[in-house]
């Protein structure tokens, strides 16, 4: 265990769990939510308005901090914390999802990957070892060991092939590791078969990890793979370390896999979804460039307290978007990371307070309807 991180367990309700994860950074309590700060910001918001939403900890991309502004400008900076101002934890993704998101643009062999940087066109080389070595010199408080992420649509073949990759880097990250106080978290892959996940689960465990992940979903299976996905691996990663679920996150997402005894989240939606006006209130979710919200003196949530909740109204709130004023995107993605706050904080409760199946039961019978754009 490294020094400074530790985890525990402090109640379970209904299969969910709530916790404490201790960093060097600072503490989260868990479930928590992560936002994505993939560049070092989270897009349009300073660290004063993220933590003030309930964020405690948060997500970068080693990735893209390798290209821009590079590995050394952050290390003498201090780390990435200090790089961005930002006061507590960071968790860094290693990178390996752009195995697929790049596959256009990239090699991969059991060394590591080789990308064409996006930036220059220029050749970049990933493996295990320099992934390590750069999160270590980013100095987050939890590190991604690097995975292969086969898209949906992948074979069988492909699966056990990405698994196996998937595990000889993992070894090799456990052997590169370069920080004492940095935790190292594995990437369970298998697709949608939930006997390819719990196998890779049996091959992971043996490793010296610290936490582990379900990565490789959210890219294109149907929505009820996932759930079943979840639902058979979850519960069985095992109890005493961190349960991580990477880049799923609609509220309903989090409720459900909170009651399969996930931990941490992460997703873009909050965000993403604010700077192209659509925000997440208890009906569902609103796009706020719609003409019926052209005169609206409501605020986007009435039963919201958040800052943007408490001062604008939906009529404003158009306004900036009709007229393309920045001030309209980081208004509505502040309002969606204090939405996600606020669930995180009712399930977080609810676990404690023995509720979590009530409480779930309230929250899904909500309206989900999404508002189209007109």
């Amino acid at each position: 265990m490294p020094q400074g991180f530790s985890f525990t367990v402090l109640a379970q309700s209904a299969g969910g769990r709530a916790g404490r994860l201790v960093t060097p950074h600072g503490e989260a309590a868990t479930p928590v939510f992560m936002p994505v700060g993939t560049a070092a910001s989270v897009k349009g918001l300073t660290p004063e308005e993220v933590s003030g939403s309930g964020a405690s900890l948060i997500l970068a991309n080693t990735y893209h901090l390798m290209l821009r502004p590079g590995t050394e400008v952050i290390r003498r900076a201090g780390g990435v914390g200090r790089f961005m101002s930002w006061d507590g934890p960071v968790l860094t993704d290693s990178g390996g999802y752009q195995v697929l998101s790049l596959a256009r643009r990239r090699t991969i062999d059991d060394q590591g990957v080789r990308f064409c940087s996006h930036v220059d066109g220029e050749w970049v080389t990933l493996t295990p070892e320099n992934a390590m070595e750069i999160q270590g010199a980013l100095r987050s408080d939890i590190a991604m060991a690097l995975d292969e992420c086969p898209p949906a649509e992948a074979s069988a073949e492909d699966h056990e092939k990405a698994m196996k990759r998937t595990t000889a880097w993992a070894r090799r990250c456990v052997a590169a590791r370069r920080l004492d106080t940095q935790a190292l978290f594995g990437i369970l892959q298998g697709g949608v078969d939930p006997s390819l996940r719990k196998r890779h689960l049996e091959e992971l465990s043996g490793l010296d990890l610290d936490g582990f992940a379900l990565g490789g979903l959210g890219i294109g299976e149907t929505p009820e793979a996932t759930a079943e996905v979840i639902r058979a691996v979850a519960p069985i990663l095992p109890g005493d370390k961190p349960r991580y679920l990477m880049g799923l996150g609609t509220p309903r997402d989090i409720i459900r896999a909170v009651m399969s005894g996930v931990d941490m989240f992460d997703c873009v939606l909050p965000t993403r979804n604010g700077r192209n006006g659509q925000a997440f209130v208890l009906e569902g979710r609103i796009n706020i460039r719609n003409a019926r919200h052209a005169e609206d003196p409501e605020p986007l949530d009435p039963a919201c307290r958040c800052p943007v909740c408490r001062r604008f109204d939906r009529r404003y709130l158009h306004h900036l978007f009709v007229c393309r004023e920045m001030l309209g995107p980081r208004l509505l993605s502040l309002h969606n990371l204090h939405h996600y706050g606020d669930l995180m904080r009712t399930l977080r409760r609810a676990i404690l307070d023995g509720t979590l199946e009530e409480a779930a039961k309230e929250l899904l019978s909500r309206p989900d309807k999404e508002e189209a754009e007109s």
